[in-house]
């Protein structure tokens, strides 16, 4: 963790979750005292006045790349980029190299988020071997490691086999554990450019169809109840799929689901320039399955909103679409894009935001002390907000080591002014700080 220690923080007037406006007192890490017309000497003074205060954001679904691929991002960047939006915690997806498929992988990426210090890094482990869904990793020893590894996931690669499946969620069982599936038939996508339907006709590209993800999802929910497990599905996107978790949710299977800010508000329409910034997996999909994730995000049926950051370098967008890498980089640009998909249109309020970008994550990943509400004696990690402004999202809004944004020139609403880990600044009057804690 970084040697920086929390500060004493005086917040006067933040409107907590969207509430009245209310004082927050920090001190050695947590929330002193709520209330109001609060007083505290030598107190650094934070004006909040008009701000939204959030716990501090916390993302289910990030690559890293660290170790392995430090030319796309590393967990330093990463964490830079993940404060610079608000975020305190992030989960780590696996595809590192080597895999995050052992105790030592998943404690290195630890250790290196500690030393970090911008954000709580929370490894992800594989859950086969080199994420190949031919046997199973060592799920046991991650969750018994130092990185108390709870969420395991293939992620990029579908756990394809029922068998492999079935077991993973028979084995995580034991300590709470969850198994985040990446929902895709590699069959029925074989070759596939972008979303099947309309659009990738015209074009002339090889769909990817919806019932690729939704074929994944409706057998992972029926072994989950089988086996009586936690199941997780990632990055859902389409209608279909809104449908299939609403079912197995009234039919009580433990099953979460998520979706990430680009699926909210992007469409396939969006291909027809070809450009790679819109090239993602699972495809930016049609404005019905928009509306239709909007709708489930909102109603409760889909949990949380993760990111999917998966950050590339300018070479692996710069070319032909079909050479083009699938991924977006989303950290910083999340909290502006949930403002406006889900609360300018009143889909959600303040408090929902807290719950599907903060709460709700940390309880799937069973992260304690993660996620907790603004409230005397908690920890105090929190972003403060102001909704207000409006400008272009621009390549100096990116604070890792990839631009590889599809909201580039794209008026989004929304900054963050302050995130706090733990009672230590991260980002303060809306700079991102060299040295966490560390005021100028």
């Amino acid at each position: 963790m970084s040697h920086a220690t929390p500060q004493t923080l005086l917040v006067r007037g933040a409107r907590v979750e969207g509430q009245d406006a209310t004082d927050l007192l920090v001190h050695d890490g947590v929330i002193a005292e709520t209330g109001t017309g609060l007083s505290h000497a030598g107190a650094t003074v934070v004006d909040a006045d008009g701000l939204i205060a959030l716990p501090g954001l916390v993302d289910l679904h990030v690559h890293l790349r660290e170790p392995g691929f430090e030319a796309s991002e590393t967990v330093l960047t990463g964490s830079r980029a993940a404060a610079a939006g608000g975020f305190t915690t992030v989960f780590a997806m696996p595809n590192t190299s080597p895999t995050a498929d052992t105790a030592g992988v998943v404690e290195q990426e630890f250790a290196l988020g500690e030393a970090a210090g911008y954000v709580h890094v929370q490894p992800i482990g594989a859950v086969t071997v080199g994420q190949k869904g031919e046997r199973l990793a060592e799920l046991g020893a991650m969750a018994d490691s130092r990185a108390r590894v709870r969420v395991f996931s293939d992620d990029g690669f579908c756990v394809f086999d029922p068998l492999i499946m079935r077991r993973a969620l028979e084995y995580v069982k034991a300590f709470d554990g969850v198994i985040a599936q990446h929902a895709q038939d590699p069959r029925l996508t074989e070759g596939a450019q972008m979303n099947e339907g309309a659009v990738s006709a015209e074009l002339g590209l090889t769909g990817w169809p919806a019932v690729a993800e939704e074929s994944i999802i409706a057998r992972d929910v029926l072994l989950a109840e089988h086996v009586g497990s936690r199941l997780h599905v990632c990055h859902l996107s389409t209608a279909g799929s809104v449908d299939i978790i609403r079912w197995a949710k009234k039919r009580g299977v433990n099953v979460t689901a998520e979706v990430t800010p680009h699926h909210l508000l992007l469409t396939d329409e969006l291909v027809r320039d070809y450009d790679a910034r819109f090239k993602v997996n699972p495809p930016l999909r049609r404005e019905e399955d928009v509306m239709a994730v909007r709708e489930g995000l909102a109603d409760g049926t889909i949990d949380i909103v993760a990111t999917d950051h998966a950050p590339h370098p300018a070479e692996a967008k710069a070319c032909e679409w079909s050479a083009a890498a699938n991924g977006m980089v989303g950290l910083e640009s999340a909290l502006r894009v949930v403002q406006q998909a889900m609360v300018d249109t009143g889909l959600l309020g303040w408090d929902d935001v807290a719950r599907v970008m903060s709460k709700a994550p940390a309880r799937i990943g069973r992260l304690d002390g993660h996620g907790t509400p603004l409230a005397a004696g908690q920890p105090a990690s929190f972003t403060l907000y102001d909704p207000r402004p409006s400008r272009a999202f621009s390549v100096t809004d990116l604070r890792g080591r990839s631009k590889n944004s599809p909201y580039l020139g794209r008026e989004l609403p929304g900054e963050v002014r302050w995130t706090v880990r733990s009672g230590i600044p991260t980002v303060a009057d809306g700079a991102l700080l060299e040295t966490p804690g560390i005021l100028a």
